[in-house]
């Protein structure tokens, strides 16, 4: 078992390895504790993500493609992107508390988690991640719905995102702009998963990181009418009624739980 466990450890150690010796010297962090290092690691990856992924988006649709996904007084201001930007820089190194937790307990066994997708074969491994994201999307919505609901958490966690209310004051950067507590809350049905069912340890830190390009996308405003995902067109509702749209990746869950509000039908209505 802890020949297997070793498993786990190397992978973190390569990671590790690869992101900080770009960015540090090894003297600086080489001698760090290992968990410390997955947490320098996850933190520096998580930053360059959310700047990378929301200032090209930015720069294309508000810039390159100006007027033409949205009209000019739904493009925020550079001060809205700044104030986004501060916000999520601020939670950042909570937000990186999470994966490097969950990697300490799949180092340790205390998970589900399998090394290598060999280990059970591609038709169980499809069938495990297939598993996994209606987990992870069953528990983001519901997480997300009672902060909603229950007014001390939206009161004092959730609010902080939802001063972002209107068409010109979303932004790719929003994405992560939230209270840590309730960024780490929202991303827990992640960790929760590793313990209901095997999961790829990569596949797992991958869909982690994944999260901050998707949150980048539904929040800027721009309606891609993919169904059934859970678009920008989608997400814009969830910030202007604040109770519609609580989904994650899809709508499902709001059409289970009858709290689905499609845009299409929103402008046919307006019209």
């Amino acid at each position: 078992m802890d020949d297997y466990l070793n498993l786990f450890v190397e992978e973190t150690s390569f990671y590790n390895r690869i992101v900080l010796s770009t960015f540090l010297p090894e003297s600086w962090w080489g001698q760090l504790p290992h968990w410390f290092q997955g947490w320098l690691r996850n933190y520096i990856g998580g930053v360059l993500l959310y700047f990378l992924s929301a200032f090209l988006w930015c720069f294309y649709i508000y810039y390159l493609k100006r007027n033409v996904y949205l009209p000019k007084d739904a493009i925020p201001s550079n001060r809205a992107m700044l104030l986004q930007i501060g916000v999520a820089m601020k939670a950042m190194p909570w937000y990186c508390a999470l994966p490097s937790l969950s990697e300490y307990m799949i180092e340790n066994g205390w998970t589900k988690c399998f090394s290598r997708i060999s280990d059970v074969g591609w038709m169980p491994y499809l069938i495990y991640v297939a598993a996994y994201l209606v987990i992870v999307e069953f528990g983001i919505y519901w997480m997300h719905r009672e902060l909603h609901d229950i007014k001390p958490l939206y009161k004092y966690l959730h609010a902080t995102h939802h001063i972002y209310n209107k068409q010109n004051t979303l932004s790719p950067f929003a994405g992560l702009a939230f209270h840590p507590l309730d960024g780490i809350l929202q991303a827990v049905p992640h960790v929760v998963a590793l313990f209901m069912l095997p999961v790829h340890f990569t596949t797992h830190i991958a869909l982690l990181f994944i999260e901050a390009i998707w949150t980048a996308n539904i929040h800027d405003c721009i309606h891609a009418k993919v169904w059934p995902v859970m678009g920008a067109g989608y997400h814009t509702i969830h910030h202007t009624t604040y109770r519609h749209n609580y989904g994650h990746y899809t709508i499902w869950m709001d059409w289970m739980f009858g709290t689905l509000r499609d845009p299409v039908e929103d402008e046919v209505k307006k019209m």
